[in-house]
């Protein structure tokens, strides 16, 4: 237990990392313990259950086997406390759910801006990072005995876990976080460090007996309550996805290209999220509601210079020619069927399987 002085510097300390917070540009910052929180118990099973997917980085196990995501007091016994930091993303535009332009496709609102935002908002913690370690100097640490560790999704820790624990949200029945005042448009970032600071209270759940999300999702990949099966999840299938997507998703996908919002688009918090003021994040005009026959035509030289520092390039050129042919089959635009049967010729054979697929559904509408 800290004696009443160490909680006292440990009060002023935080006060000062969460003031430096909003004045890196950061809407919320929250200090959570870093301990084992019951959210991470159900983490073994939802992995055992194939619910990942691909995404083996989300399997990565300790020297002893077990689940680094699990557990953070075993992967970073040094952390005392993990800032939270959470930044909108949010946008003017008019949400997927409110266009209805078939021949154009959809790219999930976090992936508009000019930078990508691990960048934008690793650069941001790492100003932060630089205060806390003066703080602590100043206040008779030793900087050298402070340990200190940014992460923006490349950790092993579960941001939204300690995004509750810290403050920022509660983790709604879509998985994300939500923020009562800023809704779930947030990026989030984490600082653990091995400094106690003064811990901030877990955020209530308030979804109450809203299901929209549950009900919204076009695959079924909300299987319940705050449980989510990547495999069925749209924007796993149009980013993490490689190869062939099932068959019997193709339809459901709807337009999506690259992620998926419709579960954060129906949900009440989100109603009067604010607009973001980070200019990083401001939406390009040509990636919002962009062309699906221009995405699937998109040579490689063109793709690099598009999205050069954008999260999209996750989904690699194969994987965004792919989602938009499944895309068009999907639109009952029988002005697509020429590119489609073009692309059911194409050398790499993921695009032509998804076009041929594709130009079936496609001539399956005209009937």
């Amino acid at each position: 237990m800290q004696s009443p002085v160490a909680m006292n510097r440990a009060s002023e300390i935080t006060a000062v990392i969460k003031r430096a917070a909003l004045e890196a540009g950061f809407d919320l910052c929250g200090i959570a313990p870093a301990t084992d929180a019951q959210e991470l118990e159900y983490f073994p099973a939802w992995i055992g259950a194939g619910h990942a997917g691909e995404m083996k980085y989300m399997e990565a196990r300790d020297e002893q086997g077990s689940l680094k995501r699990a557990s953070l007091a075993r992967v970073a016994p040094w952390a005392r406390s993990v800032v939270v930091c959470a930044i909108n993303y949010n946008s003017e535009q008019p949400y997927s759910t409110e266009f209805h332009d078939k021949s154009r496709g959809w790219i999930s609102r976090y992936a508009w801006g000019c930078e990508d935002y691990h960048e934008a908002v690793l650069r941001r913690l790492r100003q932060l990072d630089h205060i806390l370690k003066n703080s602590l100097s100043q206040s008779g640490n030793e900087s050298g005995e402070l340990v200190t560790r940014c992460y923006v999704d490349t950790g092993p820790i579960v941001e939204r876990v300690y995004a509750k624990y810290a403050g920022i949200g509660w983790i709604g029945k879509n998985t994300c976080i939500i923020s009562q005042k800023k809704g779930s448009w947030l990026f989030l970032g984490v600082i653990l460090t091995s400094a106690e600071l003064a811990p901030d209270l877990p955020a209530p759940d308030r979804c109450g007996s809203c299901r929209r999300c549950i009900e919204a999702c076009p695959t079924d990949a909300l299987l319940e309550p705050y449980r989510l099966d990547s495999n069925r999840c749209i924007s796993y299938l149009t980013i993490e996805k490689r190869g062939q997507i099932p068959e019997e998703l193709q339809e459901a996908m709807g337009r999506h290209v690259f992620g998926c919002d419709i579960c954060q688009d129906v949900c009440p918090w989100n109603r009067r999220a604010p607009v973001t003021t980070a200019p990083e994040f401001a939406p390009r005009p040509d990636l919002v509601n962009p062309a699906l026959d221009w995405l699937a035509e998109m040579s490689a030289e063109e793709f690099r210079k598009v999205f050069r520092g954008s999260p999209v390039r996750r989904t690699k050129l194969s994987g965004l020619r792919r989602n938009a042919a499944i895309a068009m089959g999907n639109s009952s635009k029988q002005s697509l069927a020429a590119t489609l049967e073009k692309l059911s010729t194409d050398k790499d054979e993921i695009v032509s399987e998804s076009a041929r697929s594709a130009r079936e559904r496609l001539r399956e509408s005209a009937v």
